[in-house]
Parts: structure tokens; C-alpha cells; sequence
């Protein structure tokens, strides 16, 4: 690992930015770094396969669905993500299949667990600025995550 939460924020407690401890990590890698992309789900996560599917470029998902308590990334959508060089993914809200996601060597950040994917469908809006857990997500600015919590900063800092 070439960064921890911890010293981050002592060595930069200005600047950063930390969320409430609400984020389980459900992915097979135990930390994440990179810039933000955003996105603003309804439930329905087909705009979220979309963008996973894009080239990351080492980015960070940072999906927010209110908390509603259905599932958004499972299985496929990791398998999606770590093939296009994401670099982990935060969701305020569920995920499955984490018998499967614990396997994929990403980070995968959420509230927690839900077998149920809603039928809703509806479009997201992405390159937003999200707020819950505490704080603003902002696409392009950067997020660390590992053990111990999400910091975010308006610039990289490891």
C-alpha cells in the first residue's frame, strides 16, 4: 500500500475531507486512489454499467442512489470495472454478490448488502457534485480509501 487515511489527514488537516464511518468494503482489493467520476442513480443502474464499461483510467465510481435499499453494483458491474482500469468504486447505497465481489481486485465501498436489484428504470445524471456520508464528492477530485475510512481532497495527495 502506498498510502494510509490516517497519515493523509495528519499530514494535511486542512484539507481533508472525511466520511461519516457509514462504508463497508465489499471488493478484493483493500484500498483505492484516484480522481472522482460521479454519477446520480434513481435505483436503476444501466447508466452506471455504461459508465463502467467506459475506460477509468484509474478513476474512482462515486455513485450516489440515496441509500435506497436495493442493490446497484454486483458481480458483473466489478467485473466490468476492473476490466477497464477503474480504480475502485463508493456507493451510497448496496451491493450483492459479495461472495463473488470479494474476489475481484478492486475496491468496492458501500452502505452494505441487498440481494434485491430494483425494476425501476430511470436515467442518471453524471458530473455531479454528490453530497452524503458527511461530505461533497466532487468529479475530479481525488478519494482515498482503505481500512480505516474515505478521505477526500480537492488534489492528489499520496
Amino acid at each position: 500500500m502506498s498510502f494510509y487515511t490516517a497519515d493523509l489527514c495528519d499530514a494535511n488537516t486542512e484539507e481533508a475531507q472525511i466520511a461519516r464511518p457509514i462504508f463497508t468494503n465489499y471488493g478484493g482489493a483493500l484500498t483505492c486512489k484516484g480522481p472522482m467520476k460521479t454519477i446520480k442513480l434513481n435505483e436503476h443502474n444501466a447508466d452506471l454499467v455504461s459508465m463502467l464499461q467506459e475506460d477509468g483510467q484509474g478513476h474512482i465510481a462515486v455513485v450516489d442512489v440515496n441509500g435506497d435499499y436495493c442493490a446497484v453494483v454486483g458481480e458483473n458491474l466489478m467485473k466490468f470495472a476492473s476490466k477497464n482500469n477503474w480504480a475502485g468504486i463508493v456507493i451510497n447505497g448496496y451491493v450483492r454478490d459479495i461472495h463473488v465481489t470479494k474476489t475481484i481486485p478492486l475496491a468496492l465501498f458501500a452502505l452494505g448488502t441487498c440481494p434485491y436489484k430494483s425494476p425501476n428504470k430511470a436515467s442518471a445524471k453524471r458530473g455531479v457534485e454528490l453530497v452524503f456520508g458527511g461530505l461533497a464528492f466532487r468529479e475530479g477530485e481525488y478519494l482515498y480509501g482503505d481500512e480505516d475510512g474515505i478521505v477526500v481532497f480537492k488534489n492528489g495527495q499520496a
